[in-house]
């Protein structure tokens, strides 16, 4: 198979990174939009899927939001979650217009922090053919209730103090994605940072950051209520063992959506990154649930 092509994609006066990744087949062929969840980047665990995908036959696009990565935005590691949404949705918009992508067979693909992303987004564009959404963050309650109070209250403090600088126009107080148990960090599970950068590729700009104001919105982030307005098929991978984005809310997205469906895995949060058997289940989810035309078997 040819290597991805590296290219740019334009998103509200920015350019965000993408990896466009294309099957023997010239097409027209459904196409897969992807992003990363809570801080991560296109090469933190997510090519091996992109590569699955296209080897089953779809077009894959695999992006950077904004402000992260290898894509244009000021202030660095900036994550606001309305942009990254808008990020999907230009993505998406592009795909719709490229040579040999069927502009009614685009399918969103998530994990974590994009596993909500993704049922919102979906819920703006009845268009979407399909929905994919793998361990995913579904409501800020249900998460918060797994941080320590120490921890949350200095988060918001973070926040606080970020927001009114950004209102000054000073650089973001950033605060760390993931850190051992007690530390201040968004994700302090006893998994969450071997299991975080067990992931995190070789050549990936990740950084442990993101600026603090975002938990001043987080706690009002419940993507989950959205998947009742989904009328496209959803696959919902859920981990029974997560203690980063707990799976009760999610069990509860996944009927609440008209054609959800749920798989369950014997897993923490960041385990499944690294089975096999996942990608297969997602790629025979799509090849039964997309409109006639889709991809044989490769």
């Amino acid at each position: 198979m040819t290597a991805a092509q590296d290219l740019r994609i334009p998103s509200r006066g920015e350019q965000l990174a993408a990896y466009l990744y294309r099957p023997r087949d010239p097409g027209p062929s459904p196409c897969i939009v992807m992003a990363h969840g809570f801080c991560g980047t296109r090469d933190d665990g997510l090519p091996p899927y992109a590569e699955a995908f296209r080897d089953a036959g779809y077009v894959v696009v695999l992006f950077d939001y904004r402000h992260f990565g290898a894509s244009t935005g000021r202030p660095r590691q900036l994550l606001d979650i309305r942009r990254q949404q808008q990020d999907y949705h230009s993505v998406v918009e592009w795909a719709r217009r490229q040579d040999g992508i069927d502009p009614d067979r685009i399918v969103l693909w998530g994990s974590s922090f994009s596993g909500g992303h993704v049922l919102a987004v979906a819920a703006d564009d009845p268009r979407i053919a399909a929905v994919i959404s793998q361990a995913p963050f579904t409501d800020s309650i249900a998460a918060l209730r797994q941080v320590p109070l120490r921890t949350a209250a200095a988060l918001t403090v973070d926040g606080v103090r970020d927001q009114l600088e950004a209102w000054r126009g000073r650089p973001p107080r950033l605060a760390p994605a993931i850190g051992d148990p007690g530390d201040i960090a968004a994700m302090t599970s006893p998994g969450a940072r071997p299991g975080y950068e067990a992931i995190v590729g070789g050549d990936s700009l990740w950084r442990n950051a993101f600026a603090a104001r975002l938990m001043l919105r987080f706690p009002f982030y419940r993507p989950g209520r959205k998947a009742s307005r989904l009328q496209m098929p959803l696959l919902v991978c859920v981990c029974d063992n997560d203690t980063t984005t707990p799976p009760g809310p999610t069990e509860k997205a996944a009927h609440r959506a008209l054609r959800g469906e749920l798989r369950r895995y014997p897993y923490d949060h960041f385990d499944i990154y690294s089975d096999p058997q996942v990608k297969t289940d997602q790629i025979d989810f799509l090849r039964r649930v997309l409109p006639e035309g889709a991809p044989r078997p490769a």
